[in-house]
């Protein structure tokens, strides 16, 4: 039984997903047994199905208590400053063990200094390109050698590496890497790099397969889902097209896309959408409310063409469920654009909607611009909008149910 961490919560995986024929053993393995912890998002997550399938291949064990170990996987996100302080701070608590720590995926390339200053002792730090090179890597850890660096591996077709599920009915696919976008405040593009997208036929093949170990449900996840394609003569409406056809009972979700490259794409979307086979939800990052501050962002959109967006998806898609993002405190943002972006939460109605306090990123454009505010007032200004709503009677219309708690939507 393998196990990894995700967001402190254990998830089991079985050895035998690993297919016998592509074991690769090494006595010198035998005596190894690693503990992986992972932070960030669902391409992270596949990432570190990738890791586990690596390390499954050449015989490695990995256990699910990090008192267990002989060597720590730490698979971290850089993409907001407070899973960085998370991350850091975990580093701090695990170092305390004596045993050799490999930090991998985006954190290494967004803010390595950091991760130096954190973990001078550190084993090993990889990119999120470097997995190939974990077992050759872990070899040189237990013959006594640490400080190693591997950034810079040549990209991965993470669909042709051996992996790990760690979902007995959930498949998580990978569908492309990097983005096509600039935005000043994001850091991830450091570590994902420009669009790379994966081929339709290996996709295909990759989510044949995984119904065929019983998977239910398929995530197709990406920096960016709308951009698939378009550096290969191909989009994410045909892949779609390719993947509903598929003779099998299952269901699809697709991951997060930017309004930008949605707009090109949206009338092609909406038809495959209907399809029975893919989840009515979308998670469309507005960002703000403010066409200055979309500008100062870089974000290629109006709010304009944001709204009209929204009104065509849920006219043609009358069961969809919206999810977007807001960053508060964005520098210069006034309290005119605030309002603005509340106004555009009330109009718009996001079933769900993720507020982030705006924080510097390394060698990010928006780490140069003025006007930043402190945190506490990035907080109170979060804070202050919340409580207009404290007290209110509305209408929620329940979504989900369990024996603890309800789940609703305001109508």
């Amino acid at each position: 039984m393998l196990t990894s961490e995700f967001y402190g919560r254990q998830v089991r995986c079985d050895m035998e997903m690993v297919s016998q024929k592509n074991f690769d053993g090494n006595c010198n393995y035998l005596n190894m047994k690693i503990y992986v912890e992972t932070y960030g998002c669902a391409l992270n997550k596949a990432d570190t199905e990738v890791i586990l399938g690596i390390l499954a291949k050449r015989g490695i064990r990995v256990v699910d208590s990090v008192d267990d170990a002989t060597i720590i996987i730490v698979n971290t996100c850089g993409v907001k400053a407070p899973t960085e302080f998370k991350i850091l701070k975990r580093l701090k608590e695990l170092r305390k063990l004596s045993k050799p720590i490999i930090v991998a995926g985006c954190l290494p390339k967004i803010n390595l200094e950091k991760i130096k200053e954190t973990l001078p002792d550190y084993a090993a730090i990889l990119g999120p390109d470097s997995y190939e090179s974990l077992p050759e890597i872990i070899l040189q850890i237990m013959s006594g050698r640490k400080g190693i660096i591997n950034l810079n591996g040549k990209p991965l077709s993470r669909l042709t590496l051996p992996s790990v599920r760690t979902h007995p009915v959930i498949g998580i696919v990978p569908i492309s890497q990097g983005c096509l976008g600039n935005c000043s405040y994001c850091a991830v593009k450091f570590a994902r790099g420009r669009l790379i997208s994966y081929s339709p036929e290996d996709i295909v093949k990759k989510v044949k397969q995984l119904l065929l170990e019983g998977c239910k449900e398929i995530w197709l996840t990406a920096q960016d889902t709308a951009v698939y394609g378009i550096d290969i003569g191909y989009s994410l409406p045909q892949l779609l097209e390719d993947l509903v056809e598929l003779p099998y009972e299952y269901r699809i979700r697709v991951g997060m896309m930017n309004p930008a490259y949605l707009k090109q794409i949206v009338d092609e979307l909406i038809e495959v959408f209907k399809s029975p086979k893919i989840y009515k939800f979308l998670h469309i990052p507005v960002q703000s409310g403010s066409n200055r501050i979309l500008k100062k962002m870089n974000r290629k959109y109006t709010i304009e063409e944001f709204k009209e967006l929204v009104k065509l998806l849920r006219t043609s898609l009358p069961k969809l469920t919206l999810s977007t993002d807001v960053i508060v405190g964005f520098p210069g943002e006034t309290e005119e654009d605030f309002q603005e972006t509340i106004k555009l939460l009330e109009e718009v109605q996001p079933d769900i909607t993720n507020v982030s306090r705006f924080a510097v990123r390394p060698r990010t454009e928006a780490e140069k611009m003025s006007g930043k505010l402190p945190g506490w007032k990035i907080k109170e200004i979060i804070i202050n909008s919340n409580e207009t709503t404290l007290g209110s009677f509305v209408k929620v219309k329940i979504v989900d149910a369990n024996i603890t708690h309800l789940v609703g939507k305001i109508v």
